[in-house]
């Protein structure tokens, strides 16, 4: 029985110890775990700590970013503003949506415009990034009104005296007689019927301190023709010179008086229809010529007898165009080869102008004798270059875009066109000698 009673005592002394062991395995492993626990709040409360910096860190740094943003944002705009002292010709960018055809064709935009001032275009070398005065697309500020704001300081410049001319470049179907005119049903009106009504509101806002007068003539330019858009006969051979003040004139153009906005829509609108268009495959409405409308604004200072004599030219350019795009008739093919001659003339008095050249080939087209004033000359200009946003195009919208960065190298010297009583009194007294009029009591005086 005592072998019995030792052996039992032997069993639980050994069962003792393991259980021992595993308790003092467990206490270890507790303690571990309460080290691992330990460590794991702190890693919590570190993580914690990260994710409060790291948010942090993520607002300071789009803070920083769209600092960064405004800073260059404003620099350009301070920038435009010091380019535009110094008589720089302002250049807009405006890019027109994806069209149906181009969307029937699968095509998609390339046109990026990160800012109000500049525009980015993905080509097969990358991304081009221009910068100009003003950008306008579909998806930012792209409506006729909006445009139109930023154009009607000129207006008030014209009003003020002042040669001023807007005219819009790009390729065929890019948008451009649509900024400039607006669209068929006139639902959408451009440039040049918002500014007739704002001419006439100018006027009427000082009609106790001047009196004024409003002329227009219309003219295209058309195979290297020049011809009188309300001279539907052409019976009458245009020449192109410049007055004594450097402001380009229309000799034997038919010249009309108007008194209010309604008389000059309807003036124009009688001219349009005798303008050359034809439809293509890159636009079913597509100018042929080069379209020049001038408005003579005259007021007279009623208490000074001051005059200010002030044009504004507004230019619709033909496109620019490649037959194998636009799938040109035979007449169409030598309307295109004018377009493109004169526009190369165009590029070519750009070019010179824009790297300071001694000698300037304007007289090298009748287009560059037409614009010698708004380019290099005494007007304030501001120039449209209308682009299309298609991949289609990328090419003829590098090309465009290359084309007004040379622009908006060129500085003009504008100046107001005023004379004071007595030289307007003898100016007046010329003109009528030349048509062979009598002279009245007034003039004698």
């Amino acid at each position: 029985k005592l072998s019995k009673v030792e052996e039992k005592r032997a069993e639980l002394e050994k069962e003792a110890e393991r259980q021992q062991k595993e308790i003092a395995e467990m206490t270890s492993r507790i303690k571990e775990l309460s080290l691992a626990a330990e460590e794991g709040e702190k890693l919590a409360a570190a993580n914690s700590e990260m994710k409060a910096e790291l948010k942090n860190t993520r607002v300071e740094n789009a803070e920083l970013v769209e600092n960064y943003n405004s800073e260059r944002v404003l620099r350009k705009k301070y920038y435009n503003v010091i380019e535009d002292m110094k008589g720089k010709i302002r250049v807009y960018c405006r890019a027109r949506p994806l069209s149906g055809s181009e969307k029937d064709r699968g095509n998609h935009s390339v046109i990026l415009s990160p800012d109000e001032y500049t525009i980015q275009v993905q080509t097969k070398r990358g991304v081009r990034e221009f910068a100009y005065d003003q950008v306008f697309t579909p998806d930012t500020r792209g409506d006729q009104e909006a445009v139109f704001e930023d154009v009607k300081m000129l207006i008030q410049s014209a009003v003020d005296g002042y040669n001023v001319c807007i005219f819009a470049y790009g390729q065929t179907g890019s948008g451009k007689t649509f900024t400039m005119i607006g669209d068929s049903s006139g639902n959408m009106p451009g440039i040049a019927p918002r500014a007739y009504g704002n001419i006439f509101s100018l006027l009427e806002e000082n009609v106790k301190k001047f009196s004024y007068t409003v002329s227009v003539y219309m003219v295209e330019l058309y195979n290297d023709q020049l011809l009188d858009l309300f001279d539907k006969a052409h019976t009458t051979k245009l020449e192109i010179k410049k007055d004594k003040k450097g402001m380009v004139i229309i000799q034997n153009a038919i010249i009309k008086d108007v008194r209010n906005a309604a008389e000059l829509q309807t003036v124009f609108d009688a001219g349009s229809k005798n303008r050359h268009v034809a439809s293509t495959k890159m636009n079913s409405e597509s100018s042929r010529s080069h379209l020049v409308v001038g408005i003579v604004i005259e007021t007279t200072n009623l208490t000074t007898g001051a005059v200010m004599k002030g044009k504004l030219s507004l230019v619709d350019l033909a496109g620019s165009e490649r037959a194998a795009k636009t799938g040109a008739t035979a007449e169409q093919l030598k309307e295109a080869q004018s377009i493109n001659k004169s526009l190369s003339a165009l590029g070519d008095v750009i070019a010179a102008l824009s790297s300071e050249a001694n000698f300037v080939p304007y007289r090298n087209n009748k287009l560059t004798m037409l614009m010698q004033d708004s380019l290099g000359g005494n007007a304030k200009t501001l120039m449209f270059v209308n682009i299309s946003p298609a991949d289609y195009n990328t090419d003829e919208t590098i090309v465009s875009l290359v084309y007004a960065s040379r622009v908006k190298l060129i500085t003009n010297d504008a100046s107001k066109n005023a004379d004071n009583k007595e030289i307007a009194r003898l100016k007046g007294i010329i003109a009528k000698l030349k048509k062979g009029e009598s002279l009245g009591e007034e003039d004698d005086s």
